[in-house]
């Protein structure tokens, strides 16, 4: 493994990370088969289909880490939410207007990051979410957790998320915890 002052991250847009999609998925798909996610080969297959319609966006931003040998071993992407964004209304309870209320620059969505296990604990994750929010002007950051993902919880905590609820990001999921990221102003 490489010391993790030898991992590059490296911030995209939507139309580099199409480009580099291959090491999207090598990092999702061997992440996301770990409990508790359990992904198969067809959730990846569907996760990048979407990914491939959100890298699209013009608004997508993307953040890509690897070993000084080319080696992906992170990524992470979102973009910002539009006013007919649906995440919202995927809480199961209730949360105020001024809350949901969303105008393509207010809310920065954070779709996926992981890391694979080699690499954890190196503070890749905490680069990744940098590169993503660096630059951007949005006011917060919002994102769906496992809450089995105790690491995942930790190191969004220790970042300063907070909970705000239950989602159930898609149809069959589990309920995801929600949690949101005030920004300072830029």
């Amino acid at each position: 493994m490489n010391p993790p002052d030898t991992i590059t991250v490296e911030a995209l847009d939507g139309e580099g990370a199409a480009q580099a999609e291959e090491d999207f998925s090598t990092v999702y798909a061997e992440v996301f088969a770990e409990p508790p996610y359990h992904e198969t080969d067809d959730d990846v297959a569907d996760a990048f289909r979407r990914f491939r319609a959100q890298a699209r966006k013009p608004t997508f931003r993307g953040a890509l880490a690897h070993t000084a040998e080319g080696e992906p071993v992170g990524m992470a992407f979102g973009y910002p939410l539009g006013a007919g964004t649906e995440w919202w209304g995927r809480l199961v309870g209730p949360v105020s207007e001024e809350m949901r209320s969303e105008d393509g620059h207010r809310t920065f969505g954070l779709m996926e990051m992981a890391v694979r296990i080699p690499w954890r604990r190196h503070g890749v994750a905490r680069r990744l979410h940098e590169a993503l929010l660096t630059g951007g002007q949005e006011e917060r950051s919002l994102l769906n957790v496992h809450p089995s993902s105790e690491a995942a919880q930790a190191a969004y905590r220790s970042w300063g998320y907070r909970r705000i609820g239950e989602a159930r990001p898609w149809h069959g999921a589990d309920l995801h915890d929600v949690l949101l990221l005030d920004r300072p102003p830029a």
